[in-house]
């Protein structure tokens, strides 16, 4: 990789009448010499509902805000007023693009406060979910950092991939997107008969998509032109602003939770976080798709170690009526974006009294967002957005 130039994000006083208290520039759009103009919510270059209110000289940025709440609202006070057992289908809508993450933490954090211990074929199990939900969310993100620059074939080549990895999930659970699989105690089923074989054919296929996307992305010229040098996370920002997951290991940190505080059997596994030190658009496309590769590799590995059958459910109350013991925990997981993680408070009812959501996208999408795109590029506006991979729900939770 062509060494690094990093973005300087403080705003240029040169370019501006003034520099208020806070450190923001104070444009003056009336001598029409800046001009605001609107990224989104409707727009190709997006990761979801949000968009980004951007202030311009020429085709320099000057100026960005961050404007999310275009979708899903008000997830943890919903959570507050149902009963524990019904705040499942509310907790997948908080990412959308994997939403078997926010089921774990939040089974995982009923069963802190209750004392209860998940079956070890559960266990297996929960964990081959969550390397799935990893690998069908990658399949859309890795080829989508393309799709930012018009290499739309590896989105599309990615997209079928996904859909044959959804099946999976749909013999499994019922469903495609919401599962609603895992559940206090364990989960509701067992694989269906021929499900490993049908999912090692589909790895097969994935192992040959990362050779073509390979050739097709990480080889091109322009597309290195593109990303090469942009985008530049200074490593001192990583623990400033908490930034996580493929971010932070683009930056040379060695961060992954399921290394750091095993849970699950995540313990059992053999395989090692890839890290670079770039820290730009291009290094961070490289970690996801060797994160793609890792997890393929997880996924043979969970299915050649699992138990062949087992107990998949410990024994709980009548879900309808069971008060959770009064207490607090606070339970994460390390999601395809980064540390993702409920705190949980009861008061020994049968609702939550608290749940607050630590979602990666919130530091990612707004904090490092706006300021990397200060002096950046009008054209690098959907790279860079993309490059962070933000989940926009998880925000205006």
């Amino acid at each position: 990789m062509a060494k690094n130039k990093i973005i300087n994000w403080k705003p240029d006083r040169s370019k501006f009448p003034d520099i208020g208290q806070d450190g923001k520039p104070v444009v003056d759009l009336a001598s029409q010499k800046y001009v605001k103009i609107w990224h989104g919510p409707n727009h190709p270059g997006v990761t979801g509902n949000m968009s980004l209110e951007l202030t311009v000289n020429g085709d320099e940025i000057v100026d960005a805000k961050t404007h999310v709440g275009y979708l899903h609202r008000g997830f943890e006070k919903l959570m507050e007023r149902r009963k524990y057992i019904q705040c499942f289908p509310i907790v997948c809508r908080m990412c959308v693009a994997e939403t078997d993450f926010p089921e774990y933490i939040y089974a995982a954090a009923v069963e802190d406060l209750a004392n209860i211990e998940v079956p070890e074929m559960a266990q297996w199990l929960r964990t081959l979910v969550l390397e799935m939900s990893r690998l069908q969310t990658l399949l859309r993100v890795v080829p989508g950092q393309g799709g930012t620059i018009g290499l739309g074939l590896g989105v599309q080549w990615g997209v079928y991939l996904r859909d044959l990895i959804l099946d999976l999930f749909e013999e499994l659970t019922g469903g495609r997107i919401y599962h609603m699989y895992i559940i206090p105690g364990g989960v509701r089923g067992l694989l269906p008969d021929g499900f490993k074989n049908r999912m090692e054919e589909i790895l097969k296929k994935v192992d040959d998509y990362v050779i073509r996307l390979t050739s097709l992305m990480y080889d091109n010229a322009v597309y290195k032109k593109r990303t090469i040098g942009i985008g530049v996370i200074p490593t001192d920002w990583v623990d400033k602003y908490g930034i996580v997951g493929p971010n932070a290991r683009a930056a040379g940190f060695k961060r992954d939770i399921r290394k750091d505080n095993p849970y699950l059997i995540y313990g059992q596994l053999d395989y090692e976080p890839f890290t670079t030190t770039e820290s730009d658009i291009f290094a961070r496309a490289v970690v996801r798709l060797e994160d793609l590769k890792t997890t393929v590799d997880l996924i043979r590995q969970i299915i050649a170690k699992m138990p062949l059958n087992g107990d998949i459910k410990a024994k709980t109350p009548n879900v309808l009526h069971w008060k959770i013991p009064k207490g607090e925990t606070y339970v994460k997981s390390e999601s395809s974006r980064g540390e993702f993680g409920f705190y949980l408070v009861s008061d020994g009812s049968e609702y939550p009294r608290r749940i607050n959501l630590r979602g990666p996208s919130y530091t990612h999408a707004i904090t490092v967002l706006e300021k990397l795109l200060i002096n950046a590029n009008i054209s690098d506006v959907s790279a860079l957005m993309v490059s962070l991979q933000t989940c926009p729900p998880e925000i205006e939770r």
